[in-house]
């Protein structure tokens, strides 16, 4: 009996999770670029390098959110005869964008701010505390615009990340602020640019942990194989499982595919819908999968296959 090569489908790769929030990253975008500018004439004006640091922080960010929103274009363009799943994985190559400037940014930050601490400057804080207080407000309103986004994608929780950790930057602006205001201590300010800097590594690795992840075709997080291989073997007729993969193309798609050996006897008895269907209906049930290929075959077929190969 030959092999059934048997598909079920239950959506297209067309849609990913951030599309739905392009609206949100535009005006999370705009709020971004106004910071940005108000922070590099505070900067300027006060001779903060907190404050110029952290329109440093913002650059990057506006420059991560236009991608972000780039890739959401690219990503639902329709399917091509040879990008079968459309430019979805643009979004998650922004992500890594975003996250490789960050490192960068960070790094700059960082060396900067030991150049300032070994050698203070006249800051004024009474014009740092303001600018910092512009800065965290709108941060705040950027953050909770992004906030059911970033559950649901990684290029949007990018932009979260970035936009929280300017929020915090924000906030150590305005506390250096009044600490020079308070005893005088010009050191404040290249010790809140450390700290800004110390905000954006540990997010950002976190976050590049999980892009590589999904660009190494590596098992989505909330899908455990053992216990797939598991459920698939406990259906009647099922005697083994084979070439078993799952991956993510994009946020919010994670896709599976499988070899399932069943017995001549159900295969014939049941019928391929029906078990096909039982399949779907198992994975759909107990895990986040629901873009399902599955090879219905009867028992021997694995060996014809790898005869095949050779």
């Amino acid at each position: 009996m030959g092999a059934g090569h048997d598909h079920g489908h239950a959506h297209g790769a067309g849609g990913t999770a951030a599309a739905a929030h392009r609206g949100t990253l535009r005006v999370a975008l705009a709020i971004t670029l106004t910071v940005m500018v108000v922070e590099i004439a505070g900067g300027v004006l006060a001779d903060s390098l907190a404050l110029v640091a952290d329109a440093a922080h913002m650059a990057t960010d506006a420059l991560g959110l236009g991608m972000a929103l780039l890739a959401i274009h690219f990503a639902n363009r329709p399917p091509t005869r040879n990008r079968t799943f459309g430019y979805a994985r643009a979004e998650i190559l922004a992500a890594l964008a975003n996250c490789l400037l960050l490192l960068g940014v960070g790094g700059y930050v960082l060396y900067e701010a030991i150049e300032r601490f070994l050698t203070p400057a006249g800051t004024d804080g009474g014009l740092m505390i303001w600018f910092g207080l512009f800065g965290l407000v709108a941060n705040s309103v950027s953050l909770s615009l992004l906030m059911r986004g970033q559950k649901e994608s990684l290029n949007v929780r990018g932009a979260f990340l970035e936009v929280a950790s300017d929020a915090l930057g924000s906030l150590a602006v305005m506390i250096s602020a009044a600490v020079i205001l308070l005893t005088g201590w010009q050191a404040a300010d290249p010790v809140a640019s450390l700290a800004i800097a110390l905000l954006i590594v540990p997010r950002t690795v976190k976050l590049l942990r999980e892009t590589l992840d999904v660009l190494l075709e590596a098992a989505p997080k909330n899908v455990d194989m053992a216990e797939v291989r598991a459920h698939i073997l406990a259906l009647d007729g099922v005697e083994d499982v084979h070439d078993l993969h799952a991956w993510t193309i994009t946020s919010g798609l994670p896709v599976l595919s499988a070899h399932v050996v069943v017995s001549s006897e159900v295969l014939s008895a049941v019928g391929h819908e029906k078990l096909l269907h039982e399949l779907q209906g198992c994975l759909g049930d107990h895990f986040d999968v629901e873009h399902c290929t599955f090879q219905l075959e009867p028992g021997g077929h694995a060996e014809h296959e790898a005869g095949l190969c050779h």
